[in-house]
């Protein structure tokens, strides 16, 4: 399973998400209680290991600011939170996780007008929010935009494959825990989960709950 843990702004979280197995690493740099600069991402990320995949998110940003931020910090995806159009994916030369808030069913239509992206990650619409709002997604709907996907003829990443543009990864995000990420994957069976205020105690990364998350989602695949 993959697994990204988002919102990080310290060495020691972001060293233990990779020390526990996370595939990508998120950096918010739209406004919020988590945004981080792109020389503050640069320094802290680094050293990491070459597979780890670094992850920016944007909101409605410009895309020349959005550039910047990924030449000044090494970021290796971009993920757009935002109102972005389908043609945004192909103007930022790497991988795009493209976030889509989700009321029902209807919201999935929209989709497969982003089939160039290389992960398309569903998080519960909460009125005033882009993410990291700790509310849960119904988790059926993410069979429900595959199986809208593969009607449109989408081809969807599969188990083991790196970001890949064009082949896009269905990705679970909202209200997940190191105690429900288990569950939440056999119900929905995503092509990957991502985390932020469920590895959180009082606003601040735990630790703890770092390794617990990464354990239990890599255990639910096995």
């Amino acid at each position: 399973m993959w697994v990204k843990i988002c919102g990080l702004q310290y060495m020691k979280d972001v060293v233990a998400a990779v020390e526990a197995g996370a595939d990508a690493v998120g950096f918010v740099f739209a406004p919020s209680r988590r945004q981080v600069t792109p020389e503050r991402v640069e320094a802290i990320a680094s050293g990491l290991p070459p597979e780890t995949v670094t992850v920016g998110v944007f909101v409605d940003a410009p895309m020349e600011e959005i550039r910047r931020a990924v030449y000044l910090g090494g970021l290796k995806a971009v993920q757009l939170h935002g109102s972005e159009p389908p043609e945004a994916i192909d103007q930022l030369g790497v991988p795009v996780i493209k976030a889509f808030r989700i009321k029902g069913p209807d919201d999935l239509a929209r989709l497969p007008d982003y089939r160039n992206a290389a992960g398309l990650l569903l998080d519960p619409y909460v009125e005033g929010q882009h993410g990291g709002t700790g509310q849960t997604l119904d988790w059926t709907l993410v069979r429900w935009a595959a199986q809208t996907l593969e009607r449109a003829g989408v081809p969807l990443a599969e188990p083991g494959e790196p970001l890949t543009p064009g082949k896009p990864r269905l990705i679970l995000a909202g209200g997940l825990t190191p105690e429900n990420v288990a569950e939440a994957i056999a119900q929905a069976r995503p092509g990957g989960v991502d985390v932020s205020s469920g590895v959180e105690n009082g606003g601040v990364k735990d630790i703890n709950k770092i390794y617990a998350f990464v354990a239990a989602a890599k255990g639910a695949e096995r």
